[in-house]
């Protein structure tokens, strides 16, 4: 009985202390991993691209595109590192330890507060480019854009070490037994996170994007009204670009498909820690980290120059002298 009991331990040796193997069976989560595991490669292609596109051509380097640049970085590491271990976390005993499993879950809340971050710039660029396009040359520059950047990373960085650092200090006061990672914290620390990476930005790209859609409704109202020449000619100088236009609705459906695939993965972790680590809750993880291969798939779908710095990058273009100076717009 005892041999039969330790075969299904996660620490055999560890009997009195050791979790139990999970008693799912493998042809029951053997097709819904697949398609997890396969959406998880696509998510790394297709942000390795975008971050090799953007980083090469040197039309592409523009404030917009370096935002969107930062974004393919996290993206690019939920593909790589969250979602790999998310599935092995659900799937198997955490053999790895409590210190990589810190660091899982620290590396979880780095790339979710980045990602959060990047949002948030990318609304204060649209908004800046439509509601004071005259400005928005000076106001937003690459080297602004650049230092917001590695300010958002670096924050993310330090806040959530701050927001974690008991979890380090102290990690198994939160397992049950060994052989498990989950992630628990405290009243203080949860309630600052929920104001600080939900409550708070969630807000400001709410309001500065509901700013952006007044403003070009009413921009293109003015420009299909009937005015006088002289009315319309002091219009269109204040009338933010037509590109910018476009980049404004291409990027409100990233937004909009960021807050649909983040916000139910926040409330369900409002609930409690016992639901966040449930796997109940695992829909909505995975939600947030499909999240990461759709934005790819939006510049596909809206950015030509996208499209076409893929077709160059597969077919090896970019391998010959001066490709980084061919037109992309």
């Amino acid at each position: 009985m005892d041999t039969q009991d330790g075969a299904e331990l996660c620490f055999p040796q560890l009997f009195n202390t050791s979790c139990k193997k999970p008693t799912t069976l493998l042809s029951q989560v053997l097709l819904p991993y697949i398609v997890v595991f396969s959406i998880c490669l696509l998510t790394v292609a297709l942000n390795l691209l975008v971050i090799i596109a953007v980083s090469h051509f040197r039309q592409l380097h523009t404030p917009t595109n370096i935002l969107l640049l930062s974004l393919a970085v996290s993206d690019f590491l939920v593909g790589l590192l969250l979602m790999p271990a998310k599935i092995l976390r659900d799937t198997a005993c955490w053999f790895v330890g409590q210190l990589t499993c810190f660091l899982y879950n620290y590396v979880c809340f780095i790339v979710t507060s980045a990602s959060v971050g990047n949002m948030v710039l990318i609304s204060v660029d649209r908004y800046v480019a439509i509601c004071d396009p005259l400005h928005y040359p000076t106001r937003i520059t690459d080297r602004r854009i650049k230092l917001c950047v590695c300010l958002c990373w670096l924050c993310s960085l330090f806040y959530n070490i701050l927001l974690i650092k008991h979890d380090l200090l102290q990690p198994i006061q939160h397992n049950s037994c060994y052989g498990e990672c989950i992630f628990a914290t405290d009243l203080i620390a949860g309630t600052t996170d929920l104001i600080l990476t939900f409550i708070v930005p969630v807000s400001v790209i709410v309001v500065l994007y509901l700013r952006v859609f007044v403003v070009a409704v009413s921009q293109a109202r003015a420009m299909r009204s009937h005015v006088t020449a002289v009315t319309l000619q002091l219009s269109v100088s204040r009338t933010p670009k037509k590109s910018e236009l476009k980049a404004a609705r291409t990027l409100g459906v990233l937004v909009l498909v960021f807050l649909t695939c983040f916000c139910p993965y926040y409330c369900v972790s409002l609930l409690g820690d016992e639901l966040f680590n449930s796997s109940s809750a695992s829909i909505v993880v995975y939600l947030f980290y499909f999240n990461s291969c759709l934005n790819p798939v939006i510049y596909a779908m809206f950015y030509p120059w996208f499209r076409k710095a893929v077709k160059l990058i597969v077919t090896l273009q970019i391998l010959q002298p001066a490709s980084c100076e061919v037109s992309m717009l």
